[in-house]
């Protein structure tokens, strides 16, 4: 986990829109984090120690049950943060985090973090707003894994995973969609297959390709939209603002 000193960390999304007297507050005390997949950040019931900003990849909050096994409950990319609420206060984890995709993180201690909360209102707002926006993403995927087919929860999935990491091309492999999904691994093989035969992606081992991003949305369940259109505060694929 080699770590520098951060330059500018403003392509993550919130803290580029964080102004500069704000964002002077603590700037000093980021650096910058490689993480590879399948990294933990932090397990249940673990006291949260650092916020993660992603500046690019991606991490899934895993519910996990007593067996150790887990399943997605939110995804998280360079529009939001791991740990943002613990600027608030002492807290303790409620999932799992783990990066999915190979990724560079702007990190901050909790506790320098939680200290500029302490003098900024804008720090308060920006942890309310993105707290509200991840618990709707939360509902909108626990809905999606109880009523719609595997399909379409593969579809959304992958779309979602093509956004955040702005790239058609995803370092991923079965047996972690089967994981993140909590479907088998054969089911996940069958899907791939029917979609690779029907020109919208390509894959291989380790590798997905998305061919046809219109025909995948036309195959995805409406909660990629939801998420996407109505829950994210800062749109993927906008233009990043500049820190005032």
């Amino acid at each position: 986990m080699p770590q520098t000193l951060g330059k500018n960390h403003t392509q993550n999304r919130l803290l580029a829109t964080i102004s500069r007297d704000t964002f002077s507050l603590f700037d000093r005390h980021l650096k910058t984090v490689d993480l590879k997949q399948g990294e933990i950040l932090h397990e249940p019931e673990e006291s949260v120690e650092r916020v993660y900003f992603p500046e690019s990849g991606m991490i899934s909050l895993l519910v996990v049950t007593k067996d150790g096994a887990g399943i997605e409950a939110a995804i998280i990319g360079r529009e939001g943060a791991v740990g943002l609420h613990r600027g608030l206060g002492k807290r303790r984890a409620f999932t799992r985090a783990v990066t999915q995709v190979d990724a560079l993180f702007s990190v901050i201690s909790a506790e320098h973090f939680a200290d500029a909360v302490k003098q900024s209102e804008e720090l308060k707002d920006l942890i309310t707003r993105y707290t509200e926006v991840l618990w709707v993403e939360a509902q909108q995927i626990a809905a999606c894994n109880a009523i719609h087919n595997a399909e379409e929860r593969l579809c959304r999935w992958l779309l979602q995973t093509r956004d955040r990491i702005e790239s058609d091309t995803l370092p991923l492999t079965q047996e972690f969609l089967s994981q993140m999904l909590g479907i088998r691994r054969t089911t996940v093989t069958l899907v791939a297959r029917t979609l690779q035969k029907s020109g919208l992606i390509k894959y291989s081992r380790g590798s997905i390709v998305i061919l046809d991003g219109k025909g995948l949305e036309s195959v995805a369940c409406e909660c990629y939209h939801v998420i996407q259109h109505e829950t994210l505060p800062l749109k993927i694929g906008a233009d990043l603002p500049v820190v005032k």
